[in-house]
């Protein structure tokens, strides 16, 4: 749903003794399980070491990646330690899905960056995974935060309808090619050009969005792709690379002029990008810098 997973060693082996035998249960229900749940049963936690193991698989269910490319286990817990979030959501017993989050500081401001948020395949689109991003922005408010970022591919419109029009995320950064070459069939083979969200949680407009009363957008400019970018993305990679490259060159010159994603539509034939003036690069530089509400 969310950010790209990348780096990682192979998935380490489960503890010896009677808690293999509770762990590998469990890890063959959470693989083996027919897919249906109902959204209000779905539970929000943080998760246990022992948990965050069941994350590997997942993230290779998800990004159809190979070992080289999962974040391994021994990096969930430095999140936690380090006071970032590890949220897992659960159908009763069962792990279908969880957010991974680090603490970070840019020209000295705290915030925090959302690596990865996953969803079993079978589940998405059934409203799991607002709901770890809602849980994520309540721990965050209750940590002090008031801005979350993460990444996302600008050639999947699910993934920026969900970040944009559903969250109320705002993009004034184009990042070309930032994880370099992956093995998740997601990025097609293409360069990893990754959008950067920003979900400034405490602002009235997020919480209009999230309320389902979104202001109108005065949009400045409006960037299209084919709906059906995903197939050709599958099917016809120099198309897709003509127009990744398009739609590069176009968000990289609106942004320098102080233009933002605000908004997200679709249609039957495309998926469009809503851009509008947002505020000059000054006043993005000394708001991207004030002293935050956590220390240092």
């Amino acid at each position: 749903m969310n950010p790209t997973p990348h780096g990682g060693t192979p998935e380490p082996c489960l503890a010896s003794g009677a808690r293999d035998g509770q762990l590998m249960a469990a890890a063959n229900r959470y693989g083996s399980r027919k897919m249906s749940t109902d959204r209000e049963q779905v539970t929000i936690r943080e998760l246990s070491s022992d948990e965050m193991r069941f994350c590997m698989d997942l993230q290779k269910r998800v990004w159809r990646s190979s070992d080289l490319d999962v974040v391994p286990h021994n990096i969930f817990m430095v999140a936690y330690r380090a006071g970032g979030q590890v949220l897992g959501a659960f159908d009763r017993d069962d792990l279908v899905g969880f957010a991974l989050a680090f603490p970070a500081v840019r020209q000295g401001r705290v915030h925090l960056h959302s690596h990865m948020t996953a969803v079993e395949p079978e589940l998405q689109g059934q409203g799991i995974g607002k709901k770890l991003k809602l849980a994520q922005r309540q721990h965050a408010l209750a940590s002090g935060y008031d801005l979350i970022e993460w990444t996302f591919d600008p050639l999947q419109p699910g993934n920026a309808n969900f970040n944009i029009a559903h969250l109320g995320a705002i993009v004034r950064e184009y990042l070309p090619d930032f994880y370099g070459s992956t093995t998740s069939a997601l990025d097609a083979g293409l360069p990893t050009d990754r959008l950067a969200a920003e979900w400034w949680i405490r602002e009235p407009r997020v919480q209009q969005i999230l309320e389902g009363h979104p202001q109108p957008v005065a949009a400045a400019r409006r960037l299209r792709l084919p709906r059906r970018i995903r197939e050709i993305c599958a099917t016809d990679a120099e198309a897709a690379r003509r127009i990744q490259r398009e739609l590069r060159r176009e968000l990289e010159e609106l942004f320098h002029t102080s233009c933002a994603i605000t908004g997200f539509e679709r249609d039957a034939a495309y998926a469009t990008y809503i851009l509008e003036r947002y505020e000059d690069r000054d006043d993005y530089d000394r708001r991207a810098s004030h002293e935050s509400k956590i220390a240092l």
